[in-house]
C-alpha cells in the first residue's frame, strides 16, 4: 500500500542520537562545522543533529533507524558526510508519497555553543529537504552540568518531525 494513501493525514517521528567527545578541533552539527576543542567518536562525521533528524524521519514511516540504512560496520560509511544520510531519508519519504512538513531539533550539551550556528544549520537542513527555513527549528539546551553531557563527556540531540503528503 502506498503510505501516502493511509487514512492518517500525517505521520510523526522522533529521533535521538549521542556521541562521546574525543580528540579533535570541531564537531559537525546540522551539516555545519562548529569549532570546538574536542571532536566526536563516530564512524561517520558524527553529526548528532542530522542523525537524530534522520531517525525521526525514518521512524515516522516505521522504516527502522539510521543504523539499519547505514550500518557502522560497513566501511563505506567511515567518515561519511551525514548530509548523505539526510538526502537518502528524504528520498525514501518522497518515494512513499511523504515529505517533511516541519522538524524541531534540540541539541543537548554544555559546549560548544550552538546558538551562533543555529541559523546556518536551519538553512542547510531546509535546503537539503526542499522546505522553507521556517519549517526547521534547531535549538540547544544544557543539562545543567548533570549527566554525561553536563560533565562535557559528549553531545546529544533529539528531533521530532511531522510528515505530510508530498
Amino acid at each position: 500500500m502506498n503510505t501516502a494513501q493511509s487514512p492518517v493525514p500525517f505521520r510523526i517521528g522522533h529521533g535521538f542520537d549521542v556521541h562521546v567527545f574525543t580528540d579533535g578541533d570541531h564537531v559537525m552539527l546540522g551539516g555545519v562545522r562548529v569549532p570546538h576543542d574536542r571532536g566526536v567518536l563516530a564512524h561517520s562525521d558524527g553529526d548528532v543533529v542530522l542523525h537524530a533528524l534522520c531517525d525521526a524521519m525514518l521512524g515516522a514511516l516505521a522504516l527502522g533507524d539510521i543504523g539499519v540504512h547505514f550500518p557502522p560496520s560497513d566501511p563505506q560509511w567511515k567518515g561519511a558526510d551525514s548530509r548523505t544520510f539526510l538526502r537518502h531519508c528524504d528520498a525514501l519519504l518522497r518515494g512513499r508519497g511523504w515529505r517533511v512538513g516541519n522538524a524541531d531539533v534540540t541539541v543537548v550539551c554544555e559546549r560548544p555553543k550552538v546558538g551562533p550556528h543555529a541559523e546556518a544549520m536551519r538553512s542547510l537542513i531546509a535546503g537539503e529537504l526542499g522546505v522553507g527555513v521556517g519549517e526547521i527549528s534547531v535549538k540547544a539546551t544544557t543539562s545543567e552540568k548533570l549527566g554525561f553531557t553536563g560533565r562535557g563527556e559528549g553531545i546529544a540531540a533529539q528531533a521530532v518531525c511531522l510528515l505530510v503528503p508530498a
